[in-house]
């Protein structure tokens, strides 16, 4: 899988880094062309000249040229190299640089390329252990995750202060395999394809303070948009009020009611190729929303009676409608799963189901993992075991990839 690959590896300042060797040459042995970028502190633990010698390239250092060089390369590389790589893997990823890219700096050389690549990045955290289980730490890595990194655990043993637990820099025939997984995985099976996703949750109105909502986190439509956007689609995401980072390289729009979902789903589903329809729309919403707070006070009795109406099936509107477009739902039931996404499946006109069962461990509300069966409207029911997500939404792609 390496062979003819564009490798970015960005080399930072932990005692890991004198690892990296060891990996440039694994990686031009099966046939990867290695570019690698340096931080500063990263020359305290391997010398460029090193990495330069076995990649076959200038290794950058700085963000800019060398002004005591005898000759100056000025220019863009960060956006050329960006556009040249297939991937970039960050090895060993540091604290520091982990607290950086999560919130958006560019303050080095590896930081400003990790902001200006369009493909996807690995990274490969490296620390000793008090610092890995930082909760700063770790509220960085879980950001990362959602804004579309590729997070590779660290390893457990013993570690360079002596301490024994996790934070050693996976092995490199790991990371070596990991590289190889994850640009199976980047396959741009979908570039040139607009695809439109919608995510979360929808609130109903019930007066200014209050509203009527459901569980869903979200993770499942975000998961999706995050992978159809590696795989290369043009990707609109439509969500209801979630605390989830938007994927890289997502188009995204929020909305709050059912009914406002529905509007932006019809205005953006022209022209896609697919609409895959993650959210969890309310399926009914108050007749009537107070213009005030709801005072509990002067009330006769201690019950509330809050008459409700249908919303407007948007999923069978799109399954009516799609025009040519794949149309992806999903069905969540706790009771004779199988029965009711079929006829879900017919009644809304669809090209593919999903269907999980929230009452099943691992597959809940708010969950990284989901247990789901992918129902086609011909061809075969795959029933999939426990699996991230992320991992879920490429099953689901790699059916909706053959249909568009």
């Amino acid at each position: 899988m390496l062979k003819n690959k564009h490798i970015l590896l960005g080399v930072t300042g932990g005692i890991a880094a004198y690892k990296t060797p060891l990996l440039v040459r694994e990686c031009t042995k099966r046939g990867a062309s290695v570019r690698v970028v340096m931080t500063d502190a990263a020359k305290e633990f391997v010398a460029p000249l090193t990495l330069s010698t076995l990649s076959g390239h200038r290794v950058i250092v700085g963000t800019f040229p060398d002004q005591a060089s005898s000759t100056i390369d000025a220019g863009t590389w960060h956006i050329e190299l960006g556009q040249w790589a297939h991937a970039m893997l960050i090895a060993p990823a540091t604290a520091n640089v982990l607290a950086k890219l999560a919130h958006g700096y560019a303050d080095n050389a590896v930081t400003t390329l990790a902001l200006a690549v369009r493909c996807r990045i690995i990274l490969a955290p490296a620390m000793d252990v008090d610092m890995w289980h930082h909760q700063a730490t770790q509220d960085n890595v879980a950001k990362l995750k959602e804004m579309g990194y590729t997070v590779l655990p660290p390893q457990e043993g013993e570690l360079a202060s002596g301490l024994v637990g996790p934070g050693r820099l996976p092995e490199i025939e790991t990371l070596v395999l990991s590289l190889e997984e994850i640009l199976h995985k980047a396959d741009q099976d979908l570039k040139g394809k607009k695809i439109l996703v919608t995510a979360g949750p929808t609130v109903e109105a019930i007066d200014p303070v209050r509203f009527i909502g459901n569980w869903s986190s979200g993770k499942m439509g975000f998961a999706v948009a995050n992978a159809a956007a590696q795989r290369g689609a043009d990707v609109t995401l439509i969500t209801g009020r979630v605390s989830l980072q938007t994927p890289r390289n997502v188009k995204r729009l929020d909305v709050e009611s059912a009914e406002q979902m529905r509007h932006a789903v019809i205005k953006h589903a022209k022209g896609v190729d697919a609409i895959i329809m993650a959210a969890a729309v309310a399926d009914y919403t108050p007749t009537r929303i107070s213009p005030t707070k709801i005072k509990k006070e002067g009330r006769n009795g201690s019950t509330f009676s809050l008459e409700l109406k249908k919303t407007k099936d948007i999923l069978k509107q799109i399954g009516e409608q799609k025009n040519g477009a794949v149309v992806v739902g999903f069905a969540l039931e706790t009771d004779n799963g199988l029965r009711n996404a079929q006829r879900k499946l017919r009644e809304k006109k669809l090209d593919l189901i999903v269907l999980n069962n929230p009452l099943e461990q691992g597959a809940g509300f708010n969950t990284d993992t989901n247990i789901a069966t992918l129902i086609p409207k011909r061809g075969k029911i795959v029933k999939l075991k426990k699996l991230s997500k992320f991992d879920v939404a490429h099953q689901i792609l790699d059916r909706v990839s053959k249909m568009v």
